[in-house]
């Protein structure tokens, strides 16, 4: 579970991160991942959201992506620099794919986000 200080709840905030100006996008067919960097939330602990939609599946495979998810950038958190807003849109295909896959897709497209945001991923 992500602690409160790391989740993103505001949906000005989930905007900012996906439409920002110097925001930074990655996908591939299982995730799409979104990150910004703003000055005022320099210092600040990076935070994160999940976007699941319905086209994924019932609420139940929802629900179970989302947990995943969570649970995959939990692990990932100290990795994020400072200040960092991230955004994990799940695809439909998201569903069926086990953990390691997501992982490793995870981990692919959080360092080429990160890169274009000029973060170094530790």
């Amino acid at each position: 579970m992500l602690p409160a200080g790391h989740r993103l709840r505001a949906s000005s905030d989930f905007a900012a991160a996906l439409r920002g100006p110097r925001g930074a996008r990655a996908g591939s067919t299982l995730i799409v991942v979104h990150a910004n960097q703003t000055d005022a939330r320099a210092g600040h602990p990076p935070r994160v959201g999940f976007v699941v939609s319905k086209a994924v599946g019932t609420a139940v495979v929802r629900n179970r992506t989302k947990r995943r998810l969570r649970a995959l950038m939990a692990a990932r958190l100290r990795d994020l620099p400072a200040g960092t807003d991230v955004v994990v849109r799940a695809n439909p295909v998201a569903a069926q794919a086990d953990s390691s896959v997501l992982g490793a897709d995870l981990d692919r497209l959080l360092g080429r986000v990160l890169g274009r945001l000029g973060g170094v991923k530790a």
